[in-house]
């Protein structure tokens, strides 16, 4: 990507946010109901009852995945390097947020119909995943190593903007036979997961390769820039 059009650059940080969009704008409309209030139905009595984790989730997943996007450019990670570092220390403690309300969420608030016991489990596991992401990301970091830092903020970014590539999945379903609920609710939400993970972990392993700088010029680069 370092070396192709403007335009292509920003292909993917668009295309990110457009992945956002619907459950931002859901998030959006949740934030207006918890907080408008709105009447109690079965759809959302849940959140009504204990609306601080829903909350913490939707504002921070929003701002991990929203912001999270423009870490996909380059070129503006370069020009811009003390932005790329600040909205870096928001990215871990929004995405924190979102993962740990998450698993609050699946742990505390009863299940919904249309969810089979089978999410309980895979949310659980997603939630801790991108938590763990996260974590491991700020490590590789704090050592220095920047392409593991890299790779696992963008496996853990990849969780986070499930609920994106679920509409996506749904959609098909949705069009031809309605809300899905059971067994395949369970296929077409892991899904989202799965796909947004192959997809992230195939375009690590063919990414270009760094050059490799002589020991004197990566210690200059390190100072000057800790997070490149």
């Amino acid at each position: 990507m370092t070396s192709s059009s403007p335009a292509r650059q920003w292909s993917v940080p668009a295309g990110l946010l457009l992945l956002s969009a619907v459950p931002v704008l859901a998030g959006a409309a949740r934030v207006g109901e918890l907080t408008g209030g709105a009447g109690v139905t079965a759809d959302n009595a849940r959140f009504l009852a204990s609306p601080v984790p829903v909350l913490v989730h939707i504002v921070g997943a929003s701002v991990f995945c929203l912001l999270g996007a423009f870490q996909f450019a380059p070129a503006f990670r370069r020009r811009r390097p003390g932005w790329h570092r600040r909205a870096g220390r928001l990215l871990v403690l929004s995405g924190l947020a979102a993962a740990l309300s998450g698993l609050w969420m699946t742990l505390s608030f009863p299940r919904p119909p249309a969810d089979d016991v089978l999410l309980t489990p895979i949310r659980l596991f997603f939630g801790a995943a991108m938590a763990g992401c996260i974590v491991l990301g700020v490590a590789a970091i704090r050592r220095r190593d920047v392409d593991g830092h890299r790779a696992w903020m963008a496996r853990g970014y990849a969780i986070g903007l499930g609920a994106g590539t679920q509409v996506l999945t749904h959609l098909p379903w949705v069009l031809l036979a309605g809300q899905p609920s059971g067994t395949p609710r369970v296929l077409l939400m892991l899904a989202g997961w799965v796909v947004n993970l192959a997809v992230t972990e195939w375009a690590l392993r063919h990414r270009p390769a760094r050059a490799v700088p002589s020991p004197r010029r990566a210690t200059r680069a390190v100072v000057a820039d800790p997070v490149r």
